[in-house]
């Protein structure tokens, strides 16, 4: 076990920022040291907690079977938010810390998590009328400790139709203006795993665990393949964390061959993205479908807006869950209730996904209803000593992550430590001033949608992704035609963000397949000049990448015919 205080003067300055290290020492490492923590799962939860332990001293390692927020962490509604539709359901507590970590992550990752404004339109015969409104968003503020971006202000009618001229009129009673957050989940979740390695953990995407190294009814480590050398080695650690979300039941099971457990039960939330200008929202909005009352999202995303999001209970595999027919067509049925001269129809969505919540199953009390389900986590240990987080939400992670770290210093017989998270920008935070940032940016760039996009991804790094322009001009040019991405990004990706496929970079670190109609398919070509010399890919291996990516694309944004 190291120090704590070695683990934080080995940080790097920003001004100096290492690639990380070769595939094969990484791979290495795992093979031959013994560590103190293995976590399986790269999601939020499990880089979080990665990052946390290893900045309280202790050796850690990271294991992840695709990439880095792969599941859930990266097909959320991109909200660091206090969860206004939660006060619904009592769940005070929950609003509190949510709250409290908003506003921490607005300090600490000022690049990643920037602050929303949301208008909630109050139409006659609503299920929250304005007087219930005015008071959830009253303790709303309350549970903040006022220290929200800005109190929430009442609208009129009048106020609320100049706000955004395009909602309905018709019953249209008033509202609120209220203030969240909004994030790039994959980044958030990046930026922990580089933490994380940057301070001493190992960290290695696309590699699973196969199963449990028990030695006498105690876990003591791992067995594991690495899914792009197919080398099985054999990790040591005195304590291990699954982190694997939905996939947590599966670990389990390996935990306890011949079990069957249920500690995680699955929530749908199926998501959109239609080009803003068809809506023409100028900040986010919440609603409350006129087909089922359930409280949804209209979000901005640059030049797209997000419409999310469902919520029902699944059995979907998480490696397999999709959106269907059904679940569009609820989307924009209700956005085009809101939005009468907008006639979104099914040629107007540029991409759909779907993602599985993780909720544990004790949070549902009773009900089969996922949408008052407790959001809040909860850790048990198994009989052979591994520690289980199930629950929770992205705007917590960093609470759960120092909770399941808490509970491997008592596993292991330590003396608890404070998270240094508290006050530890996560890299590339170290921002004194975003909007001075933003200016620079745009002056050394030139183009203000690259430099924005530039800013927000990399933080105080943005510089040196750009400076590898100035030593090939190439790499200067547009992943996709329109969309702020350069070429740039791709040899940043694999040099600097453990980026080993077409997918990693395209869906996870950029948001290309996101906002292109072909899924990212043509960017791909682009991607893979830049990327196949750096990776060693010969032309077969080139098209063999394009072939797995097009074939992520469709698994994860393809539209299911029927609701599965």
């Amino acid at each position: 076990m190291r120090s704590e205080s070695v683990a934080l003067r080995q940080l790097s300055a920003e001004g100096d920022i290492p690639p990380t290290k070769p595939r094969s020492e990484r791979l290495k490492a795992l093979a031959t040291e013994e560590f103190d923590l293995l976590i399986i799962g790269g999601g939020v939860t499990g880089a979080g907690s990665a990052r946390d332990a290893v900045l309280r001293g202790l050796k850690v390692a990271l294991v992840e079977r695709e990439d880095f927020a792969s599941g859930t962490s990266s097909r959320s509604s991109r909200l660091i938010h206090g969860g206004l539709r939660y006060l619904e359901h009592g769940h005070l507590g929950l609003v509190f810390e949510s709250s409290i970590e908003r506003r921490r992550l607005l300090q600490l990752a000022p690049h990643l998590v920037r602050p929303l404004a949301f208008v909630w339109p109050v139409y006659a015969g609503a299920r929250v009328p304005r007087w219930k409104l005015n008071a959830g968003l009253m303790l709303y503020d309350a549970l903040s400790l006022f220290r929200n971006v800005k109190g929430y202000q009442r609208l009129n009618r009048e106020q609320l139709h100049q706000s955004e001229p395009g909602l309905r009129t018709d019953g249209l009673k008033g509202g609120a203006r209220y203030y969240d957050a909004a994030t790039d989940d994959a980044r958030l979740t990046l930026a922990n795993a580089l933490g994380a390695s940057e301070a001493g953990a190992v960290v290695l995407n696309h590699a699973s665990v196969q199963r449990l190294d028990v030695v006498d009814g105690k876990a003591r480590g791992a067995i594991v393949v690495d899914h792009l050398t197919g080398q099985q080695l054999t990790v040591r650690a005195r304590a291990i964390v699954n982190a694997t979300g939905p996939w947590s039941d599966e670990i389990r099971k390996l935990d306890a061959p011949g079990g069957n457990a249920h500690a995680v039960r699955g929530s749908k939330g199926v998501h959109v993205a239609v080009p803003r200008k068809r809506l023409g929202n100028h900040d986010a909005l919440t609603l409350l479908s006129p087909k089922d009352g359930r409280v949804m999202f209209v979000l901005p995303a640059d030049d797209f807006t997000i419409i999310g999001t469902t919520e029902t209970s699944t059995r979907a595999h998480p490696a397999e869950v999709r959106a269907s027919e059904t679940d569009v067509a609820y989307l924009l049925e209700s956005a085009n209730a809101f939005f009468p001269e907008a006639h979104l129809t099914r040629e107007d969505v540029v991409s759909a996904w779907a993602g599985i919540r993780p909720l544990s199953a004790s949070g549902y009390h009773g009900t089969t209803d996922a949408g008052s389900a407790s959001r809040e986590h909860h850790i048990d240990l198994s009989p052979t000593g591994v520690l289980a987080i199930s629950g929770g939400k992205l705007t917590t992670y960093r609470v759960m992550a120092r909770d399941v770290v808490d509970a491997v210093e008592k596993h292991l017989g330590q003396p608890r430590r404070k998270a240094p998270t508290e006050s530890l920008p996560l890299p590339g935070g170290d921002i004194p001033d975003l909007n001075a940032e933003l200016a620079a940016a745009r002056d050394v760039v030139g183009d203000a949608a690259t430099a924005t996009h530039l800013v927000r991804a990399y933080g105080s790094r943005w510089r040196r992704v750009w400076a590898l322009t100035r030593e090939d001009a190439s790499l200067a040019r547009p992943l996709a035609p329109g969309l702020p991405y350069r070429a740039a990004e791709a040899v940043w990706g694999v040099t600097h963000e453990l980026v080993h496929t077409l997918s990693d970079l395209l869906i996870r670190r950029l948001k290309v397949a996101f906002e292109t109609r072909d899924l990212g398919r043509g960017a791909a070509q682009v991607a893979a000049e830049v990327m196949a010399p750096r990776l060693g890919w010969d032309e077969a291996e080139t098209r063999r990448q394009l072939d797995t990516y097009a074939s992520d694309a469709l698994r994860i944004f393809g539209i299911d015919s029927a609701e599965s």
